[in-house]
């Protein structure tokens, strides 16, 4: 979906370029706008300022929201969203790869190549994490050129060089931030690169560079020069350094308690080694204050001709203090139990320096009360509301239409239908249904826009009113955010162990099998602290700090035996983990096997997907995360394979398996087969049968559901049927799986083994 020839209906606008007029001599405003117009002014400013642009949201769901609407809006914007690190402030845990590389992304372009057209989104609290300077990313940035030499001169050199940046060597290269080598050759995928380059090596010249498929591991199309900026924030290089400063805290924490029990810190002792050594460690950035003197922030990186667009001053406010109290709570908590080192310099940077700064620049609040008369904000008023009322829908299009002195554009998941709906009551032309509005359109008959907005507007010209109706207006849904996996926050310890007693059986990841004895309290270094008793066999004991209570399991055996202890400081554990090891090769050896016969065998290949798939699929009132169109695009390519198909899909819950389901059994039926739907439970059964019945609804096929929940009489007829081939899709538990049950013409088998 694209909207930008929309935008010539702001610019058109004497408030608009009076605001345009006032960025350029250097003065801050507020616009007052809408917060559906928001995204639709942004992108407007962002292409006529002629500077970057950075948008400031107070939380990262509303920053995910504007990034994505203003692709609708500008398509040839360059959109980056500066992430949030998983972890909050003080919290000793592993930023994950997703939030790393774009932030990573982030920097790499502002340092290097910022270009007019860049939006970067960031939420407040990704502003607030410091990172590595400017100048440091740019003086360990790596540019190999094609025909050039190394830098340093030697291969070993440059790998030593990437390990102290915090790549890590792999044997094969799949991931941003790894690499590896073959003789000669080196595989590496940048951190801010979207594709991996292959480097072949005559000495230490550079024979050639080109791209590859990090999936087929083939080459592609060559290169000539790649830039290779650190994979993380915090730089290992700097870890002898940091491990020299918290020698003392990390002895501390290696040795307790005393007496000679055992007490589990092994990951304490694991970060001095790595950082001893300048190697990345998954924890890494928790020692980021210690490496870094400068109290940097994203800030920093702009250009200075950038312009500042923030969300909401007042929310914005109100989030930082509500961060800054939470990190001082959990500094006071981390230091008193001796968690966190004495003296940790802030991992964060202030409201009192970040509003400073942004206040600074260019700064344009987009919420605020504006200060002209005539501002960009009284243009814009929530449009009506019809509460899935289409008849009150299609009159008022109609009497614009008749008036011809309003212009409106829908923008629906549902446009297909809706068009047909204004076909049939204007009885006029049949309305265009179209994917990209290029130029301003003319007023009257109304537009037809396939796609998804938040909300839609008023914008009151001088003679024309435009309205944007959006599926939040004509159906009353709101759009739902994208489905993203959620950050991880913090986690109460208690959460690992509450359904544990003792006597329970638990597994450590380290230690092997134990029995838990309960929770107890010790005085260590002066603090008291509480510890997950575990005892083993021969009288062993150990003692599991509870932040490190997730190293712990409940032990899950085979049958209601009781199983053999652990024994500390042997290798019974060890040797245990690794005959599982091989046993699973060999289940995945059989897989191999067994998969490569199904290759060979013939099945049926079902239809492209039909006008009906579309008209389906548009009329799921969610947006479909990342994971979820993959699992989607993979099962339609296999169902129309001449192949059998077996596929599974995991994801957690309210991610989406049962709409991918839904799409494949209405997919077959399309086809002319039927579907069944093996469930374990009547409960599921009746909750699948509710789904698939109301998303149905709308289109000419039977749905049915076989479990005790139906009469003898009912299942009965529901069999007969099914022989007879006039049910398309069953829905059931175990009771397909009878004896008197046979389909006419079954081509697909789900089954939900949750």
């Amino acid at each position: 979906m694209k909207l930008s020839g929309l935008l010539e209906l702001i610019r058109n606008n004497t408030a608009y370029r009076a605001v345009l007029a006032d960025l350029h001599s250097g003065g801050g405003q507020s616009l007052g706008l809408l917060r559906a117009a928001r995204p639709y002014v942004t992108a407007a400013l962002a292409q006529d300022s002629g500077m970057p642009v950075l948008a400031v949201t107070a939380r990262i769901d509303l920053a995910h929201n504007l990034a994505e609407q203003l692709l609708a809006w500008a398509p040839n914007l360059r959109v980056l969203t500066y992430a949030e690190p998983n972890p909050i402030f003080y919290q000793r845990t592993p930023w994950g790869p997703g939030s790393k590389r774009a932030r990573l992304q982030v920097l790499a372009e502002l340092a290097t190549r910022p270009s007019d057209n860049l939006v970067v989104v960031a939420s407040v609290r990704g502003l607030m994490q410091r990172t590595l300077p400017r100048e440091t990313l740019l003086k360990y940035t790596i540019r190999l050129e094609h025909s050039g030499r190394l830098p340093g001169g030697q291969l070993d050199s440059l790998l030593r060089r990437l390990l102290h940046t915090g790549y890590e060597a792999v044997t094969v290269v799949t991931e941003p931030g790894t690499f590896s080598r073959r003789g000669g050759i080196l595989d590496i995928f940048p951190i801010a690169a979207e594709q991996p380059v292959r480097i072949e090596l005559w000495g230490d010249e550079i024979e050639s560079l080109r791209a590859f498929d990090p999936a087929t591991q083939r080459s592609l199309e060559p290169r000539g020069a790649v830039t290779i900026t650190p994979a993380r924030e915090a730089l290992p290089l700097y870890g002898p350094e940091v491990a020299r400063t918290l020698s003392a805290w990390f002895d501390n924490q290696a040795h307790r308690p005393e007496m000679g029990e055992r007490l589990d810190q092994s990951n304490w002792p694991a970060d001095y080694q790595s950082l001893q050594q300048g190697t990345a460690f998954p924890d890494i950035e928790f020692y980021l204050p210690w490496m870094i003197e400068e109290t940097t922030s994203l800030l920093d990186y702009l250009p200075a001709e950038t312009l500042i667009l923030v969300d909401d001053w007042g929310d914005l406010a109100d989030t930082v203090a509500d961060l800054e109290n939470q990190a001082l709570s959990l500094k006071e908590t981390g230091q008193a139990s001796g968690d966190i080192p004495p003296d940790m310099p802030l991992p964060l940077v202030t409201w009192a320096q970040l509003g400073d700064e942004l206040a600074q620049g260019k700064a344009v609040e987009l919420a605020g009360q504006p200060e002209q008369a005539a501002s960009t904000g009284e243009l814009f008023k929530p449009g009506p509301r019809y509460g899935g009322q289409l008849k009150s829908l299609l009159d008022d299009l109609h009497a614009g239409f008749r008036r011809g002195d309003e212009r409106t554009i829908i923008v629906s998941r549902q446009a297909g239908r809706l068009a047909e709906l204004w076909y049939e009551h204007s009885r006029g032309p049949r309305p265009a249904m179209v994917e990209e509005v290029s130029t301003i359109p003319e007023p009257g008959k109304p537009l037809f826009v396939q796609g998804a907005l938040a909300e839609g507007w008023l914008l009151h010209g001088q003679d024309i009113t435009t309205h944007l109706l959006t599926d939040a207006e004509i159906f009353g849904w709101r759009r739902p955010e994208p489905r993203r996996r959620p950050n991880r926050r913090a986690i109460s310890p208690e959460s690992f162990f509450a359904d544990l007693h003792p006597g329970d059986f638990v597994v450590h990841i380290e230690y092997g099998i134990g029995r838990f004895q309960g929770l107890e309290k010790r005085l260590i270094g002066g603090a008291e602290r509480e510890f997950l008793l575990v005892s083993y066999a021969g009288g062993d004991t150990l003692y599991v700090p509870i932040y490190q209570a997730d190293r712990l399991g409940r032990y899950v055996g085979a049958d209601d035996s009781e199983p053999k202890l652990s024994r500390l400081g042997t290798p019974e554990w060890a040797r245990i983990k690794e005959s599982t090891r091989r046993a699973v090769e060999a289940i995945a050896q059989d897989l191999l096997e067994l998969y490569a016969a199904r290759e060979i065998v013939n099945g049926y290949a079902f239809a492209p997907d039909t006008p009906w798939q579309h008209e389906l699929e548009a009329s799921f009132p969610y947006i479909e995360t990342d994971d979820q169109l993959q699992a989607l695009a993979a099962v339609k390519e296999d169902m129309e394979q001449p192949r059998p198909m077996d596929r599974l899909i995991c994801g957690d819950v309210g991610y989406g398996k049962t709409e991918v389901a839904l799409r494949a059994a209405f997919k077959a039926v399309m086809s002319g087969k039927q579907v069944a739907m093996l469930v374990p439970t009547t409960v599921l059964a009746q909750q699948h049968y509710d789904t698939f019945n109301r998303r149905l609804a709308p289109f000419p096929l039977s749905v049915e559901m076989l479990s005790r929940f139906r009469t003898q009489a009912e299942q009965s007829e529901i069999v007969t049927k099914l022989a007879a081939g006039t049910i398309d899709i069953v829905i059931g538990t175990h009771r397909l799986l009878g004896r008197d049950v046979s389909f006419n013409d079954l081509g697909l088998l789900i089954i939900d083994e949750e």
